[in-house]
């Protein structure tokens, strides 16, 4: 059989041609990964891109709200009885909704095994309404007065009586007497100094400058690959901790991957940073500075070096983070008027009720094992075990968050699904199988309020 030599070359140079040309093509499409559509040689433009994923956006929103509201009842009921720290009613629950023929009562009477056996767990994790997207997720409280922080691409799902009040009350370390020094305003770049220019030493106000600033992060920037229709100077420290606090904003865990499976990280509170070890959900940073640096360098553009590089990362000095550091560390936890000074109840200011929550808490309920006076963690991280109750991935361990100030910070547990102190003892008695009757979980949620 005759062989031709020059043919055969022709063609293992047209296969190499061609493997590199998917090659460039695969890394195209790697490199612009955070948008939905791609062509093998070039990207889509952007008004293109936006067009389809505002398109796209109704039909994405109405499958997550479905979800929702097949898992919670979404119309609030709140109370006055005790309130947020600037006077916003506390969300009552629960909220999640039991499968038929399903009771609290029957449900804790019931093994794990046979819980996930018949599927009616009722705390399963709260997803990111665009997962394969992901990104940071700004409340209409807040994008209301910044439009440039709203997404083309998603909007936030959780109703407003749900969240943290905005602007949240802040209180500093260093003037206990001064109580919530915010004046009801939310402290951004326009009115920080004038606001703290004789309470701050020149250090810290540079870091408090530093925490207002806005910098570059991975939906919100000046580039063609953005998720805001407008270009902007990108996010601030401060407006997803707005006042050092939260308003329940949402974003993806930066430690997993794929991007569908990374678990929602619900924006946590910098009040009594002071007193923690431990920083980030399910990462070991073990210093506010570590972590100051981690976010910014990081964490905003979800661990990308090479989209931090174009989108215009600004790597800052330790110095810089230091100075960061020092203001976060003054940031307070709200006043607690029935704790003593051991952070346990004055009962001679509680009320019955209070007091028999307290016994349980450091009892029956076991929730001091995990959160323990004065400060209400362990610096530690606990593996939950959840996934005994139903099928899915597990979540592994999550650091032990505070307890104190609990009122002003819901949604609860690290993705936010437990949207009341209520949901966050039903979840605790099913998980923990507590088997705590219905007037001792009532007890324990009143004396969680006083925290």
């Amino acid at each position: 059989m005759y062989f031709n030599f020059r043919r055969a070359k022709k063609a293992v140079r047209t296969v190499l041609g061609l493997g590199l040309l998917t090659m460039l093509g695969l890394a195209a499409i790697s490199y612009y990964q955070d948008e939905p559509t791609f062509s093998l040689f070039g990207r889509q433009s952007f008004e293109d891109t936006m067009k389809e994923a505002k398109a796209n956006k109704p039909k994405a929103m109405k499958k997550h709200l479905s979800i929702l509201e097949e898992r919670y009842n979404l119309t609030p009921k709140t109370t006055k009885e005790v309130t947020m720290s600037r006077g916003k009613p506390i969300p009552v629950g629960p909220t999640a909704k039991l499968k038929k023929g399903t009771t609290w009562e029957s449900l804790v009477q019931m093994t794990p095994e046979a819980i996930k056996e018949k599927g009616v767990f009722p705390y399963l994790p709260l997803p990111h309404p665009l997962p394969d997207v992901g990104g940071m997720v700004f409340p209409p409280v807040q994008t209301r007065l910044h439009p440039e922080l709203v997404r083309f691409d998603v909007d936030f799902d959780l109703p407003d009586a749900f969240l943290p009040e905005f602007p949240p009350a802040l209180f500093l370390t260093n003037r206990p007497d001064l109580g919530d020094v915010s004046q009801g305003k939310e402290i951004t770049q326009d009115n920080f100094y004038l606001m703290f220019k004789d309470i701050l030493t020149p250090v810290q106000l540079e870091g408090l400058r530093l925490l207002v600033t806005r910098f570059p992060q991975q939906q919100f920037n000046l580039t063609d690959d953005r998720n805001s229709e407008k270009p902007s100077q990108g996010v601030a420290c401060f407006d997803c901790h707005v006042n050092g606090h939260t308003t329940g904003q949402f974003h993806l865990n930066p430690d997993n991957r794929p991007q569908a499976a990374r678990f929602r990280i619900d924006t946590v509170s910098l009040r009594g940073v002071n007193i923690q070890r431990l920083h980030g959900s399910k990462r070991s940073l073990r210093s506010i500075e570590d972590f100051t640096e981690f976010e910014q360098r990081s964490a905003y553009f979800d661990g990308d070096q090479t989209l931090a590089a174009k989108k215009g990362i600004n790597p800052l000095a330790r110095e810089q983070v230091m100075h960061m550091a020092q203001f976060q560390n003054m940031i307070d936890f709200p006043p607690a008027p029935k704790l003593n000074l051991y952070g346990r109840l004055d009962r001679t200011r509680a009320t019955k009720d209070e007091i028999r929550g307290e016994e349980l808490f450091f009892g029956k309920a076991r929730c001091w094992a995990c959160h323990p006076a004065p400060y209400y963690t362990d610096n530690s991280a606990h593996d939950l075990k959840v996934e005994r109750f139903y099928d899915g991935r597990a979540e592994g361990p999550i650091k032990t968050f505070t307890l104190r100030g609990l009122k002003d910070s819901p949604p609860y547990l690290h993705d936010g699904r437990l949207f009341t102190i209520e949901d966050t003892v039903e979840f605790f008695n099913l998980v923990q199988e507590l088997k705590l009757t219905e007037e001792e979980k009532k007890d324990l949620v009143k004396f969680l309020r006083t925290l």
